[in-house]
């Protein structure tokens, strides 16, 4: 049983949602988790609206998009001052005593080794449990990262509560 859980996921899937209800949830129930998760709207593709991440920490929420202007032909509005904002609140959680981490995704930013990729890193090292979205189409570039060390989990809320239940026992027993 593996630490590291990846959630992969398609775009018919709302990730984000789930490892935010799962994370809240969690820590509702007294478990300390802390970690990033995705907030969006309606369009989650951050070029039509502003998508947030959400210091499971703090409470806090941070734009990870900027607005290009009008004229602009980028298509990805990803803001590297809000993901920089975002990597050091995570960085900060992780000197903390936690049951769990969760980090919203492994994305195009972090496929090319940039992105939240050293932070994520650090989480591992950690050897805490830790939960993180994959997007199918970055699955490949994730394997390659994760060196076999994770264990893939379905985007449903049974099998990341099944992964969870297994992945707390040791640390209970440890207790």
């Amino acid at each position: 049983m593996s630490m590291l859980a990846a959630v992969i996921y398609g775009p018919d899937d709302d990730c984000d949602q789930m490892l935010a209800d799962f994370a809240h949830g969690l820590a509702a129930g007294g478990v300390a988790v802390a970690g990033l998760v995705q907030i969006n709207g309606r369009d989650a593709s951050c070029a039509e609206m502003d998508m947030e991440l959400e210091d499971l920490d703090t409470g806090r929420r941070i734009n990870i998009c900027q607005d290009l202007g009008s004229g602009s032909s980028d298509s990805c509005r990803l803001d590297p001052t809000g993901l920089a904002e975002a990597a050091g609140a995570l960085k900060a959680a992780l000197d903390k005593p936690l049951d769990l981490v969760v980090i919203n995704k492994f994305g195009r930013m972090e496929s090319e080794g940039q992105g939240l990729v050293a932070e994520i890193g650090e989480a591992v090292a950690t050897g805490r449990p830790l939960i993180i979205g994959v997007p199918r189409r970055f699955a490949g570039a994730w394997d390659a990262f994760a060196g076999g060390l994770d264990e893939k989990v379905a985007c449903r809320a049974e099998a990341l509560a099944a992964w969870w239940a297994a992945a707390r026992s040791p640390a209970l027993a440890a207790e």
